[in-house]
């Protein structure tokens, strides 16, 4: 059973940056893609950023993208998130995601993710 370990969260002042980072227990090239979904209180799960890890080619929401990075370290079995500009409204628990198999989707949906972290909160003041 593959398990994911996220890291990096924390309470910080709108415009300011964060990084997150997921470690995976076994080889994270034996994912097909790997990412981040982020759920704030009272909202649903919402798809953030991934990465196809044989390609390297990445994805972002609208909400994020020009502020979010996505990378990897393949030497570290380790996918980051890269979060500039922070907004009141990126407050939630992220959440890193892998699946090993490709579906032949765009990976932007919970359903075709494997494995997931246990979370990590990301709180930003105004």
């Amino acid at each position: 059973q593959v398990q994911l370990v996220e890291s990096g969260g924390g309470l910080v002042q709108a415009g300011g940056s964060l990084r997150l980072s997921c470690v995976a227990s076994e080889r994270a090239f034996s994912m097909y893609a790997m990412g981040w979904f982020r759920q704030a209180p009272g909202k649903e799960r919402e798809f953030v950023a991934r990465m196809r890890w044989g390609s390297g080619q990445t994805s972002y929401a609208h909400s994020v993208k020009g502020r979010f990075t996505i990378s990897r370290d393949n030497a570290k079995n380790t996918i980051t998130l890269q979060m500039n500009s922070l907004e009141p409204e990126d407050t939630a628990v992220y959440y890193c995601v892998g699946s090993r198999f490709n579906r032949g989707g765009n990976y932007e949906t919970s359903q075709e993710y494997d494995y997931w972290g246990q979370g990590t909160q990301v709180t930003v003041s105004s």
